[in-house]
């Protein structure tokens, strides 16, 4: 919701905040995957090193989410949003806790997720696993990831 291209490029600056040697992927257009009434997705993906912990990661970036006013208590799941950061790897640490699942849950079903990912990491594999990314976003039919050639806001 809002200005979306504008929001991600202020999201990704406070992540730099956050993040050391921080890299971005390119920004995507993507539709919804799930909730179809809906405008479009602006999607991209970021790399870092953190020198926490991946739930002091998880709280930094739900503070984030914050300041550009993510309520989930008012959100329809899956459903519109201003922002939504998720941590899809986090090194080759699996974590299944109650509130963080990491490798995130459902990044092996999302285009969106995958196609910034491997932008930055060609070579990343599942932990625990070994598949590639690349073999499994290969896999998935039927999700248009649009490169946004506006690019990021100045």
């Amino acid at each position: 919701m809002g200005d979306s291209l504008q929001i991600v490029a202020d999201a990704v600056k406070a992540l730099e905040g956050i993040l050391s040697d921080l890299r971005r992927a390119s920004l995507y257009k993507t539709e919804p995957l799930y909730v179809f009434d809906q405008e479009s997705f602006i999607n991209t993906a970021v790399t870092g090193l953190f020198a926490g912990t991946p739930r002091e990661l998880l709280a930094q970036i739900n503070e984030i989410e914050a300041r550009f006013g993510r309520d989930r208590a008012k959100e329809r799941r899956h459903g519109e949003r201003f922002l939504d950061i998720d941590i899809l790897l986090f090194g080759d640490r699996v974590i299944t806790e109650t509130d963080l699942t990491i490798p995130h849950p459902r990044l092996k079903e999302r285009a969106f997720a995958l196609r910034p990912l491997l932008d930055l990491l060609p070579h990343a594999e599942e932990p625990g696993t070994g598949r590639k990314y690349s073999d499994i976003l290969a896999d998935i039919d039927g999700q248009d990831v649009e490169l946004d050639s506006t690019g990021y806001p100045d």
